[in-house]
């Protein structure tokens, strides 16, 4: 082999160690657009923020129903800002993936240049090792020319060997790349859940609106007498819940109670903040709940608000009590059974998304936040129940009193399968 020959080989194995550049697609662009995104975002969120300061200042106010429309109307803005919020999320996300896809294809033709270029190299450097000594300083002509070729073959191997480093870095990092796309991916998936939620939230909540504005005629005398009405048969409801018949009223054993712990079920909204406490408050105190005590807790959640599962289960019911006339109890309900013994109670929802019989995991979106039954302002009842004490029936199938609520449906338990929610949240 000629000695010109031989340095063009060194000089091209030497070259391929340095990956080949693809210029990606407007990468400038892509890194524009994606800043693009986050300062919508980031605007959003203040106005998001802003919209929540007005909900706790509106909510504060007396009950009236120019403040329940200026509530709904602040919610429809909220529940808009974060629907936009998350699209710009997704298109944000999207555009990080194609960033990613770009940077997987120039890893892959890099690490596609360097395979071949290393490969070439190791077979010269096989082939000079190969060949006997005296050849070798035949064909250099004189001693001084072989050693310089000596110094040379030495230069190759040590490039070779930076070579490889440098492949098994490039891989790495294709690999560390391929994983982030992944996770990007997941992330997508989620935030387009999360969108689907949302926008389902703000056609729940234009719903509300509507419905509050034929019910009212827009009067707020029309307003206050639904409220009175709904305040005066609710009394009778939980008075009728409390009496319940003979056969009903057993005990429940111990072994039944799930042990109480921190975190055994999570919260069903995201922003906790609770209304009224379990047992014998001072709204129970006051006279509510035939004297027995608020058998929930109820968390403040404007219309509209996602309501989630507290723990994975089966919906083992739902039902509708404002489908029986002057009944004021839990509105919409949905009721599901845990694995560990426990059942969860949401009441008052203005629309409920899961059927009878469905399975759900932790945080599924049951249904959204509302006002139905007795309800005189948008929040979650929330209850834990002994799911074998448990049973969902007519209330005047279980009651031995008579109200306007003895045709509905709903989940009746002796006072002792209510359990504190919070012991387990």
């Amino acid at each position: 082999m000629k000695r010109g020959s031989r340095l063009l080989i060194i000089a091209c194995a030497i070259s391929s160690i340095f990956p080949l550049l693809v210029r990606a697609e407007d990468p400038a662009a892509l890194e524009k657009a994606i800043a693009e995104h986050q300062q919508q975002i980031e605007q959003l969120n203040k106005d998001i923020a802003q919209y929540q300061v007005q909900l706790d200042q509106t909510s504060a106010k007396k009950q009236t129903l120019q403040n329940t429309l200026s509530q709904i109307n602040l919610s429809i803005k909220k529940v808009t800002a974060s629907v936009d919020v998350t699209k710009n999320q997704i298109s944000s996300t999207q555009l990080q993936i194609q960033q990613l896809e770009q940077g997987i294809s120039v890893k892959e033709n890099s690490i596609s240049t360097d395979e071949a270029g290393l490969a070439e190299s190791i077979r010269r450097l096989h082939e000079i090792e190969t060949r006997p000594l005296a050849a070798q300083m035949l064909s250099s002509g004189t001693f001084s020319v072989a050693w310089q070729d000596a110094d040379t073959f030495q230069t190759l191997q040590r490039a070779v060997h930076n070579h490889i480093s440098h492949l098994s870095n490039e891989k790495q990092q294709l690999t560390n790349t391929k994983a982030a796309r992944e996770e990007k991916a997941s992330q997508l998936q989620a935030q387009k859940a999360n969108l689907v939620t949302q926008q389902g939230s703000l056609t729940v909540t234009k719903k509300a609106q509507a419905d509050i504005l034929v019910q009212t005629k827009s009067q707020e005398t029309t307003y206050q007498k639904i409220i009175a009405e709904k305040k005066a048969q609710e009394r009778s409801f939980e008075n009728a819940l409390s009496d319940l018949k003979l056969q009903l009223q057993v005990s429940v054993s111990q072994s039944d109670i799930t042990p109480a712990g921190k975190g055994i079920l999570q919260w069903p909204i995201d922003k906790v903040r609770v209304t009224q406490y379990f047992g014998n408050t001072a709204f129970a105190a006051a006279g509510a709940y035939h004297g027995k005590g608020h058998n929930g807790i109820d968390l403040a959640a404007s219309i509209g608000t996602p309501i989630k599962a507290a723990l994975s289960g089966m919906v083992i019911g739902t039902g509708n009590t404002d489908s029986i006339r002057g009944c004021y109890s839990f509105g919409k309900w949905v009721l599901v059974s845990h694995s560990n013994g426990l059942s969860t109670m949401y009441a008052h929802l203005s629309q409920i998304s899961v059927s009878s019989g469905q399975a759900v995991g932790t945080g599924n979106t049951l249904g959204y936040s509302g006002e139905t039954g007795y309800a005189t302002g948008p929040h979650l009842h929330f209850g834990v129940y002994v799911t074998s004490a448990t049973q969902i029936m007519r209330l005047g199938d279980a009651t031995r009193s008579s109200t306007a609520c003895s045709g509905a449906v709903m989940p009746v338990a002796p006072l002792e399968a209510y359990l504190n929610p919070l012991n387990y949240l």
